[in-house]
């Protein structure tokens, strides 16, 4: 029962960083797609989403820095190296190359919400089991609130970045 609780309590890490930006990308893109003419904010939505992926991938390579050294002592192991390695992969949005095809985000997340999504058709079949459906809703719910606390502050980041650049040529 002990590994299995730190293989799940990891597993929750892993959908709250990054279940929820498929959700996000979906709105932000249905938002920039919309019938109006796209212009330069609709445009720099879309380019942002990448960025604030690559921050919460950050975000989560500080926890598991702070997790590696404060359980030197304990020995805590890692339950799911697939996932993890996969997960940390996400640092590479922060390289211009990785970040030009902003679905490539998309399919990076889709992993963790299909952990998310197993889960829930688990769960269903079996009224065993309610709370780990309590559980993974709340953590689809940071993680919503996390995605989009880092695609706002990559959006403002972004704009004061363009208006120095703006700035600058004048």
């Amino acid at each position: 029962m002990g590994n299995n609780f730190f293989a799940y309590l990891q597993q929750l890490e892993l959908m709250a960083f990054f279940s929820g930006y498929c959700l996000l990308y979906a709105i932000i893109i249905v938002f920039a797609e919309s019938n109006a003419p796209r212009n330069n904010f609709k445009n720099r939505i879309i380019l942002v989403l990448p960025l604030s992926y690559a921050l919460v991938a950050t975000l989560f390579l500080g926890l598991q820095v702070r997790n590696f050294y404060s359980s030197l002592n304990t020995g805590v192991a890692i339950h799911h190296p697939f996932l993890m390695i996969w997960a940390l992969l996400a640092i590479l949005f922060w390289i211009p190359t990785f970040r030009k095809k902003e679905w490539f985000s998309l399919l990076h997340s889709l992993l963790f919400f299909f952990m998310l999504v197993k889960d829930v058709i688990v769960q269903i079949f079996s009224s065993q089991y309610i709370e780990i459906l309590k559980n993974d809703m709340k953590i689809y719910t940071v993680s919503l609130l996390l995605n989009l606390a880092t695609f706002i502050v990559m959006l403002v980041f972004s704009f004061v970045v363009w208006q120095n650049k703006k700035s600058e040529k004048y």
